[in-house]
């Protein structure tokens, strides 16, 4: 958020885990962040690592430790869920932790996301169907099954 005007992050630069992710998953994303290669200044993301199973947390880990050799620039963020700091990847990276908290109010924050998924040009888009001609949008209940 303090540069505005630079996009979000593109798809091969976030990995949202969940614990059914699998090993290749994670290794196919940790080649990406640690093999040098012409792709530029990218940030690569882990959201959710600590939901990692253990077997995939232990590949991980030695594949990380394997590929980091190869690059020592590379930009690798692991986020994690502070009720889960014993799993494996949160104790494995602890030296390296940093407790963050959002420092900007909800209302920047949407204005910013609003700022970067709307649609330029309204045409018969999807995005029609979202306030504002958002290309995504959130669509919640709080009664299961309404079909949502």
């Amino acid at each position: 958020m303090n540069s505005p005007n630079e996009p979000l992050p593109t798809f091969d630069e976030v990995l949202l885990c969940t614990p059914q992710t699998t090993a290749e998953q994670v290794g196919l994303f940790l080649r990406r962040c640690l093999i040098p290669c012409n792709g530029g200044e990218k940030i690569y993301t882990m959201l959710y690592a600590d939901e990692l199973s253990y077997d995939v947390s232990c590949k991980a880990e030695e594949l990380f430790q394997h590929l980091r050799h190869y690059n020592n620039t590379y930009r690798l963020i692991l986020l994690c869920n502070c009720e889960r700091e014993h799993s494996y990847i949160p104790s494995v990276f602890s030296q390296y932790k940093v407790h963050m908290i959002p420092q900007r109010p909800l209302a920047e924050i949407q204005q910013y996301l609003q700022h970067h998924y709307r649609v330029a040009r309204p045409s018969s888009s999807a995005a029609s169907v979202f306030k504002g001609n958002m290309c995504v949008g959130i669509v919640s209940s709080k009664r299961a099954g309404v079909g949502k």
